[in-house]
């Protein structure tokens, strides 16, 4: 698994430690003795720390080492990492870490034997080796060590109803005048008046018949119009709701993190995903 300095794997890795440089503290063993101080960090991959560069000055003893993140304690406010059992032997047995050097398994195995403790020695195959395995060494307590994260960001679509308007449908009444026509009959009385041809022809008048009062009784009738209204209905109205679809387009800036790896033209670091 190839290994990155922390400012090659993330650039703003201060911002991820609130400010806190950790290239800033100093190494304490466990009896307060400065034994030296920490040069760089080595995460892998994930962004999990793995190794302390560490600049050693034990007993007249100088040189750049690797201290598995496991055996540290780091304590951010009093801008100091203790380490346990750390020896003069072991910094004078672990191979010396350059700049810009290639870390194989090889290497790394290396410095595992030294850190081991004889209850732990054992041969690992290299190339299916997995920091998991010594949890003593690679452990990560998440009160002293921290990950390093990769964000983006990512547009979340969502939709709730909202009311836009509303429909009253009433009534009201209109009124107008309308004419109809209806013919009627009525009736009326003719009297015709006719004068006889000749004045000069007698009449018995034993056939005469001279009387007073009513002679004829005749009843006249008329046709009287009855107008009335009755309803009916003229038109039906429904009303329905329909739902109609639609798609709406939106669009934002999202910001996602990518590595920066900076590295020399003959250091091999592989970035795998």
């Amino acid at each position: 698994m190839p290994l990155y300095k922390l400012e090659e794997f993330d650039p703003h890795y201060r911002e991820t430690f609130h400010g806190d440089d950790i290239k800033a503290l100093h190494l304490y063993t466990e009896g307060g003795i400065e034994v030296g101080a920490v040069a760089d960090v080595l995460v892998d991959q994930n962004g999990k720390f793995r190794y302390l560069v560490i600049d050693t000055n034990v007993d007249s003893v100088s040189k750049k080492i690797l201290l598995p993140i496991g055996l540290s304690r780091i304590n951010y406010a009093a801008k100091k990492v203790f380490v346990d059992g750390f020896s003069k032997q072991q910094v004078e047995h672990l191979p010396e870490y350059k700049n810009h050097f290639h870390i194989d398994q090889k290497f790394e195995e290396k410095v595992r034997k030294v850190y081991r403790l004889p209850s732990e020695q054992r041969t690992f195959e290299s190339d299916k080796y997995e920091y998991e395995q010594e949890p003593r060494l690679y452990g990560l307590n998440e009160e002293y060590h921290q990950n390093i994260r990769l964000y983006q960001e990512r547009l979340i679509a969502s939709k709730h109803r909202v009311k836009t308007g509303e429909v009253v449908i009433g009534k009201h009444i209109e009124t107008e005048t309308q004419s109809v026509s209806i013919p009627i009959e009525k009736e009326r009385v003719v009297i015709d008046r006719v004068k006889p041809s000749s004045t000069s022809t007698s009449v018995d008048s034993h056939e005469a018949k001279f009387q007073e009062g009513e002679i004829a009784h005749i009843d006249v009738y008329q046709e009287t119009p009855e107008i009335h209204k009755e309803t009916f209905v003229r038109e039906e109205v429904r009303v329905t709701k329909v739902v109609e679809e639609d798609v709406i387009e939106a669009q934002d800036i999202i910001r996602k993190e990518e590595l920066d790896i900076d590295a020399s033209d003959n250091l091999n670091i592989t970035n795998e995903k």
